[in-house]
């Protein structure tokens, strides 16, 4: 008997409060008290950011319990199961508990089922027929959504990780403003950047490690190595206590999400990809600061659009003209517009201005009316058959890549600094 039992956990929050990964965090420590050994970090795998029935970021958590005997591991699965439904907030409608114990190898099914949950939508009904095909054990509680994020947590192939260190709060005070000192985050930041990444926005005053919700996490630090992120949590001052921490090992930044593809006519709603394009129009922003660009490629044309919330990003698009040849790279909401995370500017397109003419004193001329020709308001010279001339203005933006900020950034997106090619 295989003595490893993989645990997949997921679907057990709410808008309104509990996480997953605290959950996680909890019947991690009550099988350590009962002498339960675990083996390597515990999982955080973040699933489709544009999944419908998602919560917040989407995130499944799943951990290697080593077990000696049969006896042993049904003790830990009823321990288990009672945390989840004891925990879960089972009183919200969207809220679908599910739990899975695995007990074999991670075969290439599984690991292509992972990824599928990540840059595809999956169904409950696929989650329960591959965990009965490889002989996984599922626990359902109401609809069981959560199967689906229980299973890809465990078979999720990690060739590129990183690790978040999260902090969570006493429960007494879950929905009260967080207190961490903003001057320890500055200094945390210079100190293990970029070990650690997307801390803070200085440009905002924005605090990136904290959450902007009711849930029981303090902080959640990123960086390379578990040593990176424990190293950064001694850093950091808080003004309230910290009830515990756990080390996940993560899919987060990594682009996974992402599908490329040659043709903007087959991109669907609900997925993610990196496409190339020429700029069809010159920006517009829309009521809410909101700034909406089309592009297009042979097959045809999408909408991409710089949401308010990624502040200066905005800039940069507002900057792009028609011609402009872009690598996009973002996800397709349920209204069809493709979600900025990031460009990269291939080829800028050459933009002229029209002037009027330069005298032969070197004046610029002015108009002397219409189909009357220049007039030099300098000498008097008049130029009756001239013409404008074209211009080339000096573009505001340059070929590279541009992202948002850590303030506006989906947890699977790969910020610039984890691909220094890209810098």
């Amino acid at each position: 008997m295989n003595n490893i039992l993989y645990v997949g956990i997921d679907d057990t929050d709410s808008s309104e409060g509990m996480c997953t990964t605290y959950i996680g965090a909890l019947v991690m420590d009550e099988l350590k008290h009962y002498g339960y050994q675990l083996k390597d970090h515990p999982r955080l795998i973040r699933l489709n950011p544009f999944a419908p029935f998602k919560t917040r970021g989407n995130g499944a958590i799943s951990f290697k319990l080593i077990l000696n005997s049969g006896k042993e591991t049904e003790k830990a699965k009823k321990l288990i199961l009672n945390q989840v439904e004891n925990l879960s907030e089972l009183q919200h409608e969207n809220t679908n508990p599910g739990v899975i114990f695995y007990n074999g190898i991670i075969t290439p099914e599984l690991k292509a089922y992972s990824m599928k949950t990540v840059q595809n939508i999956v169904t409950i009904d696929d989650a329960q027929k591959l965990a009965v095909q490889v002989g996984a054990q599922f626990h359902k509680f109401k609809n069981g959504r959560g199967i689906i994020g229980a299973l890809a947590a465990i078979g999720y192939p990690l060739e590129d990780r990183t690790y978040e260190l999260l902090a969570y709060r006493i429960p007494e005070n879950y929905g009260k403003k967080r207190e961490i000192n903003y001057e320890s985050v500055l200094e945390m930041n210079q100190k293990t950047y970029p070990q650690t990444f997307d801390n803070l926005d200085e440009d905002e005053d924005y605090i990136a490690i904290e959450p902007h919700t009711p849930c029981p996490i303090l902080y959640g630090i990123r960086g390379e190595t578990p040593e990176a992120v424990i190293n950064a949590h001694g850093i950091l001052e808080t003004c309230e206590p910290i009830e515990r921490i756990v080390v996940y090992v993560t899919n987060q930044h990594t682009d996974h999400h992402l599908l490329k593809i040659d043709n903007i006519s087959r991109m669907d709603k609900c997925k993610c990809y990196i496409a190339q394009g020429e700029v069809e129009n010159s920006p517009i922003i829309i009521e809410g600061g909101h700034v909406i660009f089309t592009l297009k490629d042979d097959s045809g044309s999408i909408d991409c659009a710089a949401y308010e919330p990624t502040k200066g990003f905005r800039d940069v698009v507002k900057n792009l003209k028609d011609g402009d040849l872009l690598e996009v790279y973002g996800g397709i909401g349920d209204k069809g517009t493709l979600n900025l995370e990031k460009i990269q500017v291939l080829k800028l397109a050459k933009v002229y201005e029209s002037r009027n003419p330069i005298c032969k004193c070197g004046k610029r001329m002015k108009s002397a009316g219409k189909n009357k020709g220049y007039k030099c308001m300098n000498c008097g010279f008049k130029l009756r058959n001239g013409t404008k001339e074209l211009i080339e203005v000096i573009r505001c933006i340059q070929k590279g890549f541009y992202e948002v900020p850590p303030s506006a950034r989906r947890h699977l997106s790969k910020p610039l600094i984890r691909d220094n090619s890209n810098i």
